[in-house]
């Protein structure tokens, strides 16, 4: 009598009556029948009871695919939307707020034009920050500054012991001066190394100058221009390097140091140095050159233009790039029903943002329209600009282009400015602004309703859950008075904001969905998984009894088959 360990046998000669049908509606079915059981699939029969307990997570697989597709139409929405708010934030800020880095209205560029024939490339340039006050100027320049730099005697090798011993000191007038020790083994180059080690504090760099094939000097200069160098030569080195002679001059001077003299609107102005920061807030002048006797170089400082072009048309392209995703996602089937690749149509998010972002283009203030900058919309609702246009409105109103997409905030007293910016006050309301005795801000109303603002130092900050929220203004004055305010959101920062209540990583709408998605997911799976467990230890029950049962028929067989061979011994006797 031999045991079974597995489910399965192997096959006898026996006919196996195991079966496949076909019915009428299609579905397939396979009779495990058998007189012989020996010949029986036990393991196709374990394993189509085992998929049939599977059968049920296919409902869940099917919807996490749907889940993980719909993600991924989401978080492409959510992509496009980002880069079109990046656009966005170019043009949307003030000019009277504390803005932003990128805000493209607050570039400054140099435009330079020479008078009386000077090339201006070889003469200036001129840099502008950010919030420069714009204006035009005359610059002519008379002299450079200049580095001070001398030499020593000619040698006839760099690298030969100079066979001087000794010690100097080395400077430039106020500055800090430096000790250099020099040894016999030292050579020319090794002196100059020794100057270059010390360089960052004295103010002075050494280089070897090659002559000629057999004339060597060391030259002495100063890192700054305008800066005179000075030394100390108490053994003797620098004397016997000819740099100083014997009353202590400097043997060949081969430039004096000298200022930078310039003038702007022909007030003369001395520095000492070429590359000057300090004689117009934000702007850098670069002296390359002196003007001769009647030439001028004008410089206009303005907006950068081309920037601003290049920002509006970057904001073209970003909003046409949504537009065209969510085209697709509106795309009907030749059966009438949505097209397979339309995986949000009829999506009620959307569809909102779709709204809010054509609501946001037809802003209009006063004369700005994107009709008047050159910008309308195709039969598919795409922008598209006329450069003319566009360019003409750049060189002669910019400030409409300004009007048009960025925030805007207006206070009928100087003495109030905008700091930070929410996005629900009304276009205009009036503050009641209070002091005390000494001046100090005291207390804020808003058409005579308190609860509104808080005040804290010279900050009246917007209370939160109130339209005012998000505001910061600025207070500078120091006597009670009544304040209009006028603000209006442009077409960018209209954008910036509803796309920020789209994406925003906290709660924005898209992003709350797209993490909704994610949990139901993630609870399917744990179905799933819940699912093929039971399956596989129902699988595992079944592979047990089925090799008891199979080990139970083989006992049987083997007793069967001793009882016949028994009554056939008995019958022949």
């Amino acid at each position: 009598m031999s045991s079974v360990t597995s489910a399965t046998t192997s096959s006898t000669s026996s006919t196996t009556a195991t079966s496949t049908t076909t019915s009428s509606d299609g579905t397939t079915t396979t009779d495990y029948a058998s007189t012989d059981t020996s010949s029986i699939d036990w393991d196709g029969l374990i394993e189509e009871l085992y998929q049939a307990k599977l059968a049920t997570a296919d409902t869940y697989e099917t919807k996490i695919t749907d889940n993980e597709t719909k993600i991924a139409a989401y978080e492409d929405a959510a992509d496009l939307l980002a880069t079109l708010q990046d656009a966005a934030s170019a043009l949307r800020s003030a000019t009277d707020s504390s803005g932003s880095d990128d805000d493209v209205f607050q570039e400054r560029t140099a435009y330079l034009t020479a008078v009386g024939g000077v090339d201006t490339d070889s003469t200036l340039s001129v840099s502008a920050e950010a919030g420069a006050e714009t204006g035009s100027y005359s610059i002519t320049v008379q002299q450079l500054a200049t580095a001070h730099k001398v030499a020593s005697g000619s040698y006839s090798s760099s690298s030969s012991d100079l066979s001087l011993s000794g010690s100097f000191t080395l400077g430039v007038e106020g500055g800090t001066s430096v000790t250099v020790e020099i040894t016999e083994e030292m050579s020319l180059s090794e002196i100059a190394d020794a100057i270059n080690d010390e360089s960052n504090t004295s103010g002075v760099k050494a280089t070897v100058l090659k002559v000629s094939d057999s004339s060597y000097q060391l030259i002495l200069t100063s890192s700054e221009t305008g800066k005179t160098i000075t030394v100390g030569d108490t053994d003797g080195v620098l004397a016997s390097l000819g740099i100083i002679d014997e009353d202590g001059a400097f043997a060949d001077e081969l430039q004096a140091t000298q200022d930078a003299i310039f003038t702007v609107d022909g007030v003369s102005i001395t520095r000492s140095t070429n590359d000057i920061d300090d004689v117009i807030d934000g702007v850098t002048f670069y002296l390359y050159s002196a003007t001769g006797d009647g030439e001028s170089i004008t410089v206009e400082i303005g907006q950068n233009l081309s920037d601003i072009k290049t920002a509006v048309t970057t904001f073209v392209d970003a909003y046409n790039a949504y537009r065209e995703w969510a085209i697709s996602q509106q795309q009907v089937s030749t059966s009438g029903g949505a097209s397979s690749d339309s995986v949000l149509f009829g999506d009620a998010t959307i569809r909102s943002i779709n709204q809010q972002i054509g609501s946001a283009l037809t802003f209009s203030l006063d004369e700005a329209s994107l009709s008047a900058i050159g910008l309308s919309f195709d039969e598919n609702n795409y922008l598209e600009y006329d450069e003319d246009t566009l360019d003409d409105v750049l060189l002669e109103d910019p400030d409409l282009v300004q009007q048009l997409f960025a925030y805007t905030f207006e206070s009928s007293s100087s003495d109030v400015g905008v700091l930070y910016r929410g996005t629900s006050a009304p276009s205009t309301f009036q503050l009641e602004i209070a002091v005390d005795d000494s001046g100090a801000l005291s207390s804020v109303t808003v058409n005579g309703k308190s609860g509104l603002f808080t005040v804290s130092g010279n900050r009246i900050k917007g209370v939160e859950g109130t339209a005012y929220e998000g505001f910061t203004l600025v207070f500078t004055g120091n006597a009670s008075q009544t304040v209009t305010i006028n603000q209006a959101s442009g077409i960018a920062e209209q954008i910036y904001n509803l796309v920020e209540n789209a994406i925003n990583s906290d709660d924005g709408t898209l992003t709350t969905i797209v993490t909704n998605l994610t949990e139901k997911n993630d609870e399917y799976q744990d179905q799933i998984d819940d699912i093929t467990s039971r399956a596989e230890t129902y699988r595992d029950n079944l592979t047990a009894r089925y090799a008891r049962l199979q080990a139970s028929i083989s006992t049987a067989q083997s007793v069967l088959a001793y009882l016949e061979a028994l009554l056939t011994a008995k019958s022949s006797d």
